[in-house]
């Protein structure tokens, strides 16, 4: 399987409603339980809060990348958590602990092509000067103990419905990552609305940004079988 590790907070784990069409499986798409059990995916694809789980962006990013090249097969490993601040993901952490033991785990059935990531909406109180840096260094030290260097990293945009004091500057920070971060790749949120609570992605949205997550992954792995899809 080509794998992709889904780490973050909750606009990552989704909370979009789920509906009929969010629960068709695809014999090419499968997804690590829990339990360390691989499954035909279908959403909700995280377990991080039972009561709010639903619709994410990761179900649209594979479903993309098996219309684009048939032959694929893909495993999500699921691992975000809702409400999380980006310090909570500093390595030996109890979250950053766990998507290491989880993706060591589902690489023994395949090979780690895909970092996926999106936070930010629980540092916006914070100091957004000093984001770039800290995410590089968890980065740096993923890749290292995943042996995972020239893996890709893609990361999310904040919603622009979100205008909270420093959540323009957090949006910056996110676009620039790319610049100083090497094999790292920015999503643009652009068009993209919340549910009722201004806060999440709603499901349309979702899977809109998950097919625009796989076009930049496709764009920088120069894997596309066909023209870009997800733009």
């Amino acid at each position: 399987m080509q794998l992709f590790l889904l780490i973050g907070q909750s606009n990552m784990a989704g909370r979009g409603v789920v509906e009929p069409q969010d629960q068709v499986t695809n014999p090419h798409i499968f997804m690590l339980t829990q339990y360390y059990e691989w499954l035909l995916a279908k959403d909700p694809v995280h377990f991080d809060r039972p009561a709010l789980i639903g619709v994410g962006l990761c179900s649209e990013f594979a479903r993309t990348l098996v219309k684009d090249d048939p032959k694929i097969t893909v495993g999500l490993i699921p691992c975000a958590v809702g409400g999380t601040s980006l310090g909570e993901w500093k390595p030996g952490g109890e979250l950053y602990t766990n998507a290491i033991v989880r993706a060591r785990e589902a690489m023994k059935n395949g090979n780690l092509v895909g970092i996926l990531w999106h936070q930010g909406e629980s540092d916006i109180p914070g100091n957004p000067e000093t984001y770039n840096e800290r995410f590089a260094a968890m980065i740096q030290q993923l890749r290292s103990d995943l042996h995972a260097e020239n893996v890709p990293v893609i990361v999310g945009e904040l919603g622009h419905y979100l205008t909270q004091p420093n959540a323009a500057k957090l949006r910056t920070v996110l676009s620039e990552l790319p610049k100083s971060l090497p094999i790292c790749g920015f999503v643009s949120s652009e068009g993209l609305t919340p549910k009722v609570d201004n806060l999440h992605f709603d499901a349309p949205s979702l899977r809109t940004f998950g097919a625009r997550y796989a076009a930049v992954w496709i764009e920088m792995t120069h894997k596309a079988t066909r023209p870009l899809v997800g733009r």
